[in-house]
């Protein structure tokens, strides 16, 4: 525990440069974009010169970049993420509003393609060579071929268009005026679309990275031991899952980014309310604040992914970061 602990510090000193060399480069890279909100809102309702005039200085924006950067790094020590001017609102509240239905869509989409692919890999990987192991993996590089916004509109069309099973898109139904378990029921079934339009496509990932880790281990000496002293298969495969696992956990954390960004487009498709769309609208509207705050926010996000990964990893191999914690 001590260990960990202590790993868990290191981490997270390295991670407050990683986050302040996200929030100034995005700042640096979003002032280097043409236009802003004031363009924005200018195109949108109309304006004379001075109503522009007004609105920049108003939003801060007639400020040299230096500035306005040193003002944000300053608000965001006492955790303010500033005003959006496209909500009129503070983003920390708007973000909040958001971050929960992103946070379920992603929770949900990793534990269906980290818990199926993970097992599935585990067949297949348990007779490699064998027939169910071809088409498993066939059927995964097929699947991973796929981009996700294609697999989301042939999921709307089939299920909710052709069948009318599920709901087009949306969190919940409109006004329905549920609660408690009945909601909960309502979100799922709204969700399970989506979910599965994110979460299909890292299955497959994961599924061929188990197969290959178990096809690997297969090979080691230590499995000629087990076989050696009378094991059953049943023993050696849960061996073989285990030492094969660590890798797959490695590409948890590093597909938990990509997870976000696919949580865009798959938020999108679904018109699911969470980051994604909203980051989409931050966009449109030039509004630079709530686009920092949503980049910071998945940021954030990332580095807690990672950091309990590496948690994970000195669980399932202590050997892991002991050399980190000795020096």
């Amino acid at each position: 525990m001590n260990r960990a602990l202590t790993l868990l510090r290191r981490r997270l000193v390295g991670s407050i440069f990683v986050l302040l060399i996200v929030v100034i480069g995005t700042f640096l890279l979003l002032e280097a974009a043409p236009g802003d909100a004031v363009d924005a809102y200018i195109v949108s309702t109309g304006g004379d010169a001075g109503m522009i005039e007004l609105l920049r200085h108003r939003w801060g924006l007639d400020q040299s970049e230096l500035t306005r950067l040193a003002n944000y790094l300053w608000a965001l020590l006492h955790l303010d993420l500033g005003q959006s001017v496209t909500f009129s609102r503070p983003v920390r509240d708007v973000i909040l509003e958001r971050l929960p239905t992103t946070l379920l869509l992603m929770v949900s989409a990793t534990a269906l393609s980290f818990g199926l692919g993970s097992a599935l890999g585990i067949y297949a990987g348990a007779k490699p060579g064998s027939v169910r192991d071809r088409v498993l993996s066939i059927g995964s590089l097929a699947l991973y071929a796929i981009p996700g916004f294609w697999l989301g509109l042939v999921l709307i069309v089939v299920f909710a268009v052709d069948l009318r099973w599920l709901p087009i898109g949306g969190i919940e139904t409109l006004a329905s005026s549920k609660t408690g378990l009945d909601r909960a029921g309502d979100i799922a079934i709204h969700l399970l679309l989506p979910v599965s339009a994110l979460g299909f496509i890292y299955l497959a990932l994961y599924l061929r990275m188990m197969r290959a880790g178990m096809a690997e281990v297969w090979r080691q000496d230590f499995i000629l031991a087990a076989r050696a002293r009378g094991l059953s298969r049943r023993a050696i495969v849960r061996h073989v899952a285990r030492n094969a696992l660590l890798p797959l956990v490695t590409m948890l954390g590093l597909q938990s980014a990509q997870m976000l960004g696919g949580s865009v487009v798959i938020e999108s498709v679904f018109a699911v309310p969470g980051l994604g769309r909203l980051a989409q609208e931050a966009v449109a509207g030039r509004d630079t604040p709530l686009l920092l705050g949503i980049i910071l926010v998945s940021a954030v996000l990332v580095v807690v992914i990672n950091l309990l990964v590496d948690l994970a990893y000195t669980i399932l191999d202590p050997r892991v970061g002991a050399s980190e914690v000795g020096a």
